[in-house]
């Protein structure tokens, strides 16, 4: 796929910023982004944003099918020219977050990986959609912003720890696989990426309330979670300080020192004492 670069100016192609279009074009890269997602030919792999068709041929190459959804039609003569001679990738021109996921069931029809160069200003939106969508979704290797898959992947009480790294962490194991720098796409971004591979997990009950906290801990990060429960969620102070108490947690605390087991706690005794 060295010649990747070429075939795009070949067919006059020109990179759209409202697309968020940064190609891969390093072979060694590609490859071990696939290998980092355990792909295996017993996979079906659903790609978000193939571009140039640099990372859906590394996939191919490894998956049993791959479906990929891109949404600028304008890549279809690339694409044609890159996917040549693959009897196993379907590509879809269409915008993923307006897919229902009944189609993306239909489409695909079984359990799936997606692996993704992710365009940045999807990240999270796309992320949302396979996470909080009922798919028979196994894992999901994507690459993003650096700074966000650090988000993704932090501790609490931790600078980078906040509602991303919860709602993330509540439905999937995450870990960052490798760092990316900039120079490796074309054309070149303003930040370095990373790698994350989120494999899911069993997720957590009581979800809406478990959500609801999660958002209220960190509505002001400068205030104590007694305050924040009371402005967010419109407990009293008495409630707030009670719920706290009983999770054997200080009622001085704020939201970022809380571990995901803290608000599986809190969430727990919220539903048993009915307080909203």
């Amino acid at each position: 796929m060295d010649n990747v670069i070429g075939i795009l100016k070949q067919k006059n192609f020109v990179t759209k910023k409202k697309f968020g279009q940064n190609f891969i074009t390093d072979t060694n890269l590609l490859n071990a982004i696939v290998a980092d997602a355990d792909i295996s030919e017993n996979d079906t792999v659903v790609e978000i944003g193939p571009g140039a068709g640099t990372l859906t041929r590394a996939i191919a190459a490894k998956a049993k099918r791959v479906v990929a959804f891109e949404i600028d039609e304008s890549l279809s003569p690339v694409l044609k020219e890159t996917l040549t001679g693959l009897d196993n990738v379907q590509v879809v021109f269409r915008d993923i977050l307006k897919v229902k996921p009944c189609e993306i069931k239909e489409i695909v029809g079984e359990s799936f990986k997606v692996v993704a160069n992710l365009p940045y200003y999807i990240t999270s939106p796309v992320l949302f959609y396979f996470l909080e969508n009922d798919f028979p979704l196994v894992s999901l290797s994507v690459m993003v912003q650096k700074e966000v898959a650090l988000r993704m992947i932090a501790d609490s009480d931790t600078p980078d720890y906040g509602v991303l790294s919860l709602a993330v962490q509540s439905r999937a194991d995450a870990v960052i696989t490798r760092h990316v720098s900039r120079k490796m796409f074309y054309p070149e971004p303003n930040v370095d990426s990373a790698v994350v591979k989120l494999t899911l997990n069993e997720g957590v009950p009581y979800r809406k309330t478990f959500d609801k906290l999660v958002k209220a801990a960190f509505a002001c990060r400068r205030k104590t979670l007694v305050n924040n429960l009371m402005q967010s969620m419109g407990l009293s102070r008495a409630d707030s300080e009670t719920l706290l108490t009983q999770a054997g947690l200080d009622i001085r605390i704020r939201g970022e020192a809380l571990s995901k087991e803290h608000f599986l706690i809190l969430s727990k005794i919220l539903e048993e004492i009915k307080i909203k």
